[in-house]
């Protein structure tokens, strides 16, 4: 199953519900979200002194449910979801085996 990282920013109402109901609220709820999807979380961290509040790693079945996942979240209005696709070791090597015709700008 595809992973991807999903990097969370609060607004300032989301700060309170995580200050109302805590981390492990917040990661359940999230959980439940990937889980309600066909997904799993892996990891689930807060971070803070940068730009983002959080960082979540999920397995998600497919680019359709990861944007869903995002879309459903950030439509709240107390959260706002950058979401990155992660690639295996094994995927960058298969991209590195692949040739195609490409000419450089301006060359």
């Amino acid at each position: 199953m595809p992973k991807y990282m999903f990097e969370f920013s609060y607004s300032a109402d989301g700060l309170k519900g995580l200050l109302k109901e805590g981390g492990t609220g917040r990661r359940d709820a999230t959980t439940k979200l990937a889980e309600s999807l066909g997904g799993n979380v892996e990891s689930y961290c807060f971070a803070f002194g940068g730009s983002r509040d959080g960082f979540l790693i999920a397995d998600v079945p497919d680019n359709a449910s990861a944007a869903a996942a995002s879309l459903i979240a950030s439509a709240t209005g107390a959260v706002r979801v950058s979401t990155t696709v992660l690639l295996t070791a094994q995927e960058v090597d298969d991209a590195a085996k692949k040739h195609a015709d490409y000419r450089p700008p301006g060359a």
